[in-house]
């Protein structure tokens, strides 16, 4: 596949000041309550990162017929699952929202087309399970964009490299899914660990995106995608990180590496952040919690 070509304002690209980006793989639901060491990293990373103005995930877990922005100034929390015991449906994050940075993400998309949604979404556990960690007084505005399911996977490259310029507005783009995501294969006894052709999948996303981000879609070549992507909406969050990595000409690195119930890769990536600062993530991912 030809390599998409992006570009930004001379303005935006001299800046020294911009918000890093993240992409996190949020695994299952259960991450907003536990202490392992997936979340201890994503409380590292909280206090790594600089205090954003506000907060703009793309979730898995928004994933229908068009490109919209949450709107509102109080958005409510969803529970997006069934199955789980009563505390799951009694958490709430409280994050408000931010009309006029919503407003701002609608023009710096354009031409392509975003909607401000002013009442119907809010934020699903695609995003609070993560920031229950990264930000737990929840006292930063959160957005929420969603993903088209009716563009092709190219269109959410183009659309992430488009929202470049909100970094030096101090939003924190953040993505959320799960580059490996097949539930159907999950098996309870490989709790930590991959299936082969997961890990193989993995390993080549890693090399594809340190590496070329903007080339991200040649993994759809790769032997293995068809069982790491069977749907493509725990993917899809991975390509807006990497369209802001093309767009600043710069390489994703990755961070708390790593598979869960063989069916899910926890591996997440950041844009923005030296080397030195993934080291200090991992090492308090990998920390024994006391008490």
């Amino acid at each position: 596949m030809e390599k998409l070509a992006f570009g930004c304002p001379p303005s935006y690209l001299s800046r020294m000041d911009r918000m890093p980006a993240i992409f996190v793989g949020h695994g299952s639901p259960t991450n907003t309550f536990e202490d392992n060491r997936y979340t201890r990293a994503w409380r590292a990373l909280g206090e790594a990162l600089p205090r954003p103005r506000t907060i703009l995930c793309v979730s898995a877990h928004w994933y229908f017929g068009t490109s919209a922005v949450t709107a509102m100034e109080r958005p409510r929390t969803i529970h997006d699952f069934y199955g789980f015991p009563r505390h799951f449906y009694d958490y709430e994050y409280p994050a408000p929202g931010d009309p006029d940075i919503a407003a701002m993400v609608r023009e710096t998309a354009r031409p392509l087309w975003v909607g401000l949604d002013q009442d119907q979404w809010g934020l699903d556990h695609g995003t609070w399970s993560v920031l229950a960690h990264m930000f737990p007084k929840a006292d930063v505005p959160v957005l929420q964009l969603s993903i088209n399911g009716l563009r092709p996977l190219d269109y959410h490259l183009e659309l992430g490299a488009q929202l470049a310029p909100l970094r030096d507005e101090g939003v924190l783009i953040m993505g959320s899914g799960n580059v490996v995501h097949n539930l159907s294969t999950m098996r309870r006894d490989l709790a930590e660990l991959g299936h082969d052709w997961g890990i193989r999948f993995d390993d080549a996303a890693i090399a594809q995106l340190e590496s070329d981000p903007g080339r991200a879609l040649d993994l759809q070549n790769h032997p293995d995608f068809a069982m790491a992507v069977p749907t493509p909406e725990h993917f899809i969050p991975a390509l807006y990180i990497a369209g802001l990595a093309a767009a600043e000409g710069a390489a994703l690195k990755a961070w708390n590496r790593g598979h869960a119930l063989g069916a899910v890769s926890m591996t997440s990536y950041a844009l923005g952040l030296d080397q030195a600062q993934l080291a200090a993530i991992a090492q308090a991912g990998n920390e024994v919690a006391l008490g």
